[in-house]
């Protein structure tokens, strides 16, 4: 429950320190006086986003702080999941300053605000007048039921199974896009790689062919020096290698009376070796080669095949070429595996999509297992707030398509009186007859769903006279359960709390200030006086507010 709430320049609040008691908590006061600016700074500690506007003071931050006790509502395992350190009277702070940034704080430890949200939506529940309106929205119908039928572990279950479901067809659907748009590549793909498999093309194939090709253009000349100089080397008496020969036997000859023949002697012998390489490797060459056309047409037709390759795809090297190859391999190969992908999560999505609707099934069931007790209650409360001839019936039918709230659509139909026919809620229900509906739901709602805190902001709009005394003791009845925060401008709801908090305005030369306190008995006496004749207290009005507060004395 909420033990203490303190707010520092918030809208027009310049300081405010409130202790609440555990049960019932009255707030009243002048209209325009600042009830509901309380809500909005509490709002802040829950997460709601704020803006700058709200700041009285634009040279100072605005703080909010909120303390709770909830040693006994086992919160340890949220706190665990949110990694937040637990602590059973936890305080909560948020800061927003004037360039409006803001900050978020549990026991001093930096928080999101989806962390706040998380933990504040288990600890208090706020309605406002204004929240009657989502009795239409088939989302809050449905969260009324689920409340009451206590599936919250198994609608959790179900939530992850969709959003896992939501998830893989998302994927599928991007895939199955992406596939399409690659059709026309794929096909395009193949043709190109195709060709270039089918040339089967070699690293360093380009340089050897364009080498062999030049080679066999001119073989008859090459040939004819080959065997020219071969001729030279070793063909008559007089060839060079015979002069050589008979040289390096000269120089040797004199080796005994001119030592340095022995160096040129031994250089001589050396070109005479190599040059016999030569001769035998020239010799061989002349052999070799020969006019091939057949050949040469053979190397000019692949070196054709090289060059139009080169050329289609912006190449510059056979190297370069391979590289490409390579690529569409593995973009040809990529795209198999989003077919493959495409195959097997369309069966993850199947087998998903029966998890998911068996689940479903189970929830609409207890659903349906629980809405004639939703009826009942509900139809019992409206009887003693007035409406004894009230019905409400659940109208559980089939969605055409899985949500996050299952496979069912859920309407509330409402009929006031015995003669009129059912219909959704927000078509036959008056002002004064949605409140009591809200009221009725909210108290079954905070039962079941045993919320340390819920916080009433005059839903006791519409009604009046004895009606309102019947759901001042409903609000009563309510807060020997749990915590009742209830903003009223009804004398008949103010005087069923123990504890009245006064809100008023505090105006100066420089300044206008919302202010707040705890009435003392006979404050509380003339405050409800006041509610009910107005600003001039009588003594009729003082001795009926007595009447009022005795009956919760008693």
């Amino acid at each position: 429950m909420l033990t203490r709430l303190t707010v520092e320049n918030y809208a027009l609040i310049d300081r405010l320190d409130i202790s609440f008691a555990p049960d019932l908590n009255i707030i009243t006061g002048e209209t325009g006086a600042g009830k509901s600016i309380l809500l909005g700074a509490l709002g802040l500690i829950l997460g709601n986003r704020v803006d700058t506007s709200v700041i009285k003071d634009q040279t100072r931050n605005c703080i909010v702080e909120a303390e709770f006790d909830i040693e006994a509502y086992n919160l340890k395992p949220l706190f665990d999941e949110l990694d937040i350190e637990y602590d059973g009277r936890p305080l909560f702070r948020r800061i927003i300053t004037p360039s409006g940034k803001s900050r978020a704080y549990v026991n001093d430890f930096p928080v999101q605000l989806t962390s706040l949200r998380e933990i504040g939506g288990r600890l208090i529940d706020i309605h406002s007048q204004h929240q009657t309106l989502m009795l239409a929205n088939s989302a809050f119908q449905t969260g009324i039921l689920d409340s009451v039928a206590a599936q919250n572990s198994l609608m959790n279950n179900y939530r992850e199974d969709f959003q896992l479901l939501k998830k893989q067809r998302a994927e599928l659907e991007k895939l199955t896009q992406e596939a399409e748009e690659r059709l026309r590549d794929r096909e395009y793909l193949s043709f190109q790689l195709h060709e270039l498999q089918e040339a089967k093309l070699q690293a360093d194939e380009q340089q050897e062919l364009e080498a062999e090709q030049t080679e066999l253009a001119h073989a008859s000349e090459i040939k004819e020096v080959l065997m020219w100089a071969s001729q030279r080397l070793t063909g008559a008496d007089d060839n060079l290698l015979a002069q050589l020969k008979e040289i390096e036997s000269a120089i040797g000859r004199i080796a005994t009376f001119y030592p340095r023949s022995e160096e040129l002697h031994r250089r001589l012998h050396s070109n005479l070796l190599e040059i016999k390489d030569l001769t035998s490797e020239i010799s061989s060459d002349a052999d070799r080669i020969e006019a091939d056309p057949q050949r040469l047409d053979a190397v000019e037709n692949r070196l054709g095949t090289i060059y139009t390759l080169l050329q289609k795809h912006k190449a510059s090297s056979v190297e370069e070429l391979l590289k490409i190859q390579s690529e569409y391999e593995t973009k040809l190969a990529e795209m198999s595996g989003t077919e493959e992908r495409i195959a097997q999560l369309t069966s993850e999505i199947e087998a998903q999509q029966q998890k998911t609707e068996a689940l479903a099934s189970r929830i609409s069931e207890i659903r349906k297992q629980t809405a004639p007790e939703v009826e009942s209650q509900i139809e019992r409360t409206l009887a003693e707030l007035g409406m004894p001839s009230a019905k409400l019936h659940i109208e559980i039918e089939p969605a055409e398509e899985l949500s996050a709230d299952g496979a069912d659509h859920i309407r509330f139909l409402f009929s006031a009186n015995r003669n009129l026919a059912l219909q959704p809620v927000e078509r036959v229900a008056s002002g004064g007859e949605l409140s009591r509906l809200m009221l009725s739901l909210k108290a079954m709602v905070a039962r079941h769903k045993h919320l340390p805190t819920v916080i009433f902001d005059e839903i006791d709009t519409g009604i009046s006279g004895a009606i309102a005394d019947k759901t001042g003791e409903i609000i009563a009845e309510l807060a020997k359960h749990l915590q009742v925060i209830n903003i009223t401008h009804l004398p008949q709801i103010a005087s069923k709390g123990e504890t009245h908090f006064f809100v008023y305005k505090k105006e100066s030369d420089q300044t206008t200030s919302t202010q707040i306190r705890k009435l003392t008995p006979d404050e509380r006496i003339d405050e409800i006086a006041k509610m009910i004749s107005g600003s001039n207290i009588s003594e009729a009005a003082k001795e009926q507010a007595k009447v009022l507060l005795s009956r919760t004395a008693h």
